[in-house]
């Protein structure tokens, strides 16, 4: 069972080599023996899986037919999950269990999935440590001492340490690649609107893309093909047919395409280990066919600032609607309700969701809001536009993931921590891009990435090429 992907586990379920019920087992042993140190689940719904893993192995020839069929994954806790507890890591939603699914695990769940449980991320996604969370922070599976990195620090977390056969994350820049890198697994942020947003408690609603973080490249383009489509709950969603992403998994197409790396992504400070290894996959795309140009973009410092502001622009008024007095305990137990409703907003948010609605609400104020918010908006549709004129030419952008590979508590203090971290990955964010993080080496034993982004829509070249290098680096 140790390290299977989805899809071997798939093969496995299909060929009765394993039962559903026997993988369940694994990985909830797994996580009673790994959790109590990583703390990278909020809520493990152990009776459910079992219960579900149950239900495939006596209906199997029915359940089989289903693409996630008896297949356990963790669910970031920021997805709305029928009647299990959806906490977006923050004290103001203590008890919250939502009365509907969101339409990516509701896609999941038809398809057979089983929910193992909620994983844990930094409060309402604000952060890109896994620090921030009311419930504890999470830790690296490759260095207790190091961060996973965030907001969807939880789902990497669980899947790198394989407390699950993979986990959906979200991003809004950099919140599945930056984890993904720093705990040496698989991330890839759709398009903007490729997947549904409905369910998932907001963040940045310009932003917000859901995704897996998966344990290799088929398993990505195997969940996106799911979760991937049109949903008349969010009107930002594509009505564009979804391709078979993982039927369509072609590496050959390496020597059809034309590489750009940005020379100011290079000229962030890289850690050596970080730059050895970018550069090694670069001379084994070269030797896989790839045409290769060193070309040049906005400055990376201008995405870094557009986040600063639009992000917590959206912040401020998307925390509003959590007010004390909605989405909290269902008023069963009148003495914990009491003191719940009596709670102010400023006990139930941490330190770094105030910090960002306070700046939010700051560059939406009168007077400000031309000057900041307007601005910000400006600046990004430039950054728009620079990544078009890229894609005129270029097929994909290829670059490290992150500048570093994890780092340690300290470091999360810095207020800007995130934007630092995820400075190679914000623009294409802020412009809606796809962008697929793979693993392609260590530093000092510790995970690097590298990322490729394409255009919109177009994510089946980047799987491509992940799945290309991918195979050539194991």
């Amino acid at each position: 069972m140790e390290n299977l992907t989805i899809t071997q586990i798939r093969e496995k379920l299909l060929n009765k080599e394993l039962s559903a019920t026997e993988i369940v087992n694994y990985y909830l042993s797994q996580i009673d023996t790994k959790d109590k140190d990583l703390n990278a689940y909020i809520t493990v719904d152990r009776e459910n899986a079992l219960e579900n893993a149950k239900k495939f192995d006596e209906n199997f020839e029915s359940e089989s037919k289903k693409k996630m069929g008896g297949i356990p994954i963790a669910i970031k806790d920021v997805f709305s999950t029928k009647d299990i507890l959806t906490t977006c890591a923050s004290h103001i939603l203590d008890g919250y269990k939502p009365v509907f699914e969101s339409t990516v695990t509701k896609k999941l769940l038809d398809e057979g999935m089983i929910i193992l449980g909620k994983s844990n991320l930094d409060q309402f996604c604000h952060g890109s440590s896994t620090v921030t969370s009311y419930y504890g922070p999470t830790r690296n599976p490759h260095d207790l001492t190091k961060l996973p990195g965030g907001s969807s620090g939880g789902s990497a977390a669980a899947t790198a340490a394989d407390m699950c056969a993979g986990s959906l994350g979200t991003e809004t820049a950099g919140s599945i690649r930056l984890p993904a890198s720093w705990c040496g697994v698989v991330g890839l942020k759709p398009t903007y609107g490729r997947v549904s947003r409905y369910g998932v408690l907001a963040m940045g609603s310009s932003l917000d893309s859901p995704g897996p973080i998966v344990k290799s490249v088929e398993d990505a383009a195997y969940l996106l093909s799911i979760i991937a489509g049109y949903d008349k709950n969010d009107f930002t969603s594509y009505k564009d047919e979804v391709p078979d992403y993982y039927q369509n998994l072609d590496p050959s197409k390496i020597n059809e395409m034309k590489f750009a790396i940005p020379k100011e992504y290079l000229e962030v400070n890289l850690t050596d280990g970080v730059r050895k290894n970018f550069e090694k996959s670069i001379e084994i795309l070269k030797s896989l066919g790839a045409q290769i140009d060193e070309i040049s973009i906005m400055d990376p410092k201008f995405a870094m600032a557009v986040y600063t502001v639009t992000c917590r622009s959206e912040v401020s008024s998307n925390l509003a609607r959590y007010d004390g007095t909605r989405y909290g305990l269902d008023g069963t137990d009148k003495t914990t309700t009491k003191a719940y409703f009596e709670s102010t907003r400023g006990e139930g948010f941490g330190e770094e969701p105030k910090r960002r609605v306070m700046t939010g609400t700051f560059s939406l104020s009168a007077g400000y809001a031309d000057e900041y918010f307007k601005k910000s908006e400006q600046v990004r549709q430039l950054i728009r536009e620079d990544f078009n004129k890229v894609f005129e030419k270029y097929d994909v952008i290829v670059a490290p993931s992150t500048p570093s590979t994890a780092l340690g508590d300290e470091d999360a203090n810095n207020p800007l921590f995130g934007e630092i971290a995820d400075i190679l990955a914000e623009g294409s964010s802020e412009a809606g891009l796809p962008g697929l993080s793979i693993p392609n080496g260590l530093e000092n034993g510790m995970p690097t990435g590298i990322q490729f982004i394409s255009n919109h829509l177009e994510e089946q070249k980047i799987l491509n090429v992940g799945y290309g290098l991918e195979k050539e680096l194991k």
